[in-house]
């Protein structure tokens, strides 16, 4: 069974001890009702992770723990063995005593982009939401964040989490089984990431209010989603599917995206960087079994999602509270 146990005992005596309030009990139904038909086979295949010394550990420039010279040829056989047990890894990439887990996603690429838009993260306090297998808590971390919550419901990320938590041990890196709509009010992060979320939210006016409070005052949002071309009246409502995703319910403009953020009480709204999703920085590897960008894409002009739709372009935006 996975315990929080540490988690509630660092918050106990930091900003965020009022969240004991209600993160205990909803944690503890997590663990009775929700538990995924594969988690307890997971929490068997971690148990079986090699125990390190790591040499080294940087966070700095990437998520790099230790080198292979750190362990025997039989260990890493069986450290590839059993990480290759939690695929699809979506989200990365790592480095683990030389083992390169070659994720879906180079996510390291976003977080180039966006490092010279955002405030300093020295001794903050960090949220981020939806935040998959955590890469980017361990960057943040390695940006010098003080302490580092990440979200995500879905367990085989969490599971990853826990994978790479195994060598790292850094206390002050944690990620909950949570969704946003689980949070009280907290008001405590000095910033608050929410990247890759806002286009699955059905409401995404509500969902802004509820990134706004998580943060403290003077806090900073860091907002990165899909966006598409047009002024502040344009928003994109797809079909049944985009990009082959069926959970994807409004694309906006860039303009109509910062109109949104102004409305719900944000300042200083700023789009600090756009891109085109390039074949290089999504695309399948043997770290996963499933399709990605490239099966997404018109195979006739990659200007055009499967459906006909403009293909994916990203946006960061940073605003305040």
């Amino acid at each position: 069974m996975t315990s929080f146990n540490t988690f509630y005992q660092q918050i106990a005596t930091n900003r965020l001890s009022h969240w004991l309030n209600t993160l205990p009990a909803q944690l503890s139904h997590w663990q009775q009702h929700n538990l995924h038909g594969e988690f307890a086979q997971w929490q068997k295949t971690l148990a079986a992770l090699p125990k390190t010394s790591p040499s080294s550990v940087d966070l700095s420039q990437g998520v790099v723990v230790g080198e292979k010279a750190d362990i025997n040829d039989g260990e890493y056989k069986r450290l590839e063995n059993l990480l290759k047990k939690f695929k699809p890894w979506r989200k990365g990439p790592y480095h683990i005593h030389g083992l390169h887990i070659d994720t879906e996603w180079r996510s390291d690429f976003k977080w180039d982009r966006l490092v010279p838009h955002i405030s300093n993260l020295k001794d903050r306090y960090v949220l981020d939401i939806g935040c998959g297998s955590g890469y980017h808590l361990w960057r943040m971390r390695g940006a010098g964040a003080k302490f580092v919550v990440g979200i995500d419901p879905t367990q085989l990320f969490l599971t990853q989490f826990q994978a790479v938590q195994h060598f790292v041990q850094d206390p002050s890196v944690n990620l909950l089984p949570l969704g946003v709509e689980d949070l009280p009010e907290l008001k405590a992060f000095d910033t608050v990431f929410a990247m890759g979320v806002l286009y699955h939210r059905r409401s995404p006016i509500d969902f802004l209010y509820q990134l706004k409070a998580q943060l403290a005052k003077g806090g900073e949002l860091v907002l990165e989603t899909l966006i598409v071309d047009g002024d502040e009246n344009t928003v994109l409502v797809p079909g049944e599917r985009y990009a082959k995703m069926r959970n994807v319910w409004f694309l906006p403009s860039g303009k109509a995206m910062c109109a949104w953020l102004e409305r719900c009480g944000f300042h200083n709204v700023r789009m600090v960087n756009t891109d085109v999703t390039a074949l290089d920085e999504q695309r399948k590897t043997e770290w996963i079994d499933t399709e990605s960008l490239q099966d997404f894409l018109d195979p006739n002009d990659n200007s055009k999602t499967i459906e006909g739709y403009p293909a994916p372009q990203r946006a960061i935006f940073i605003a305040n509270v």
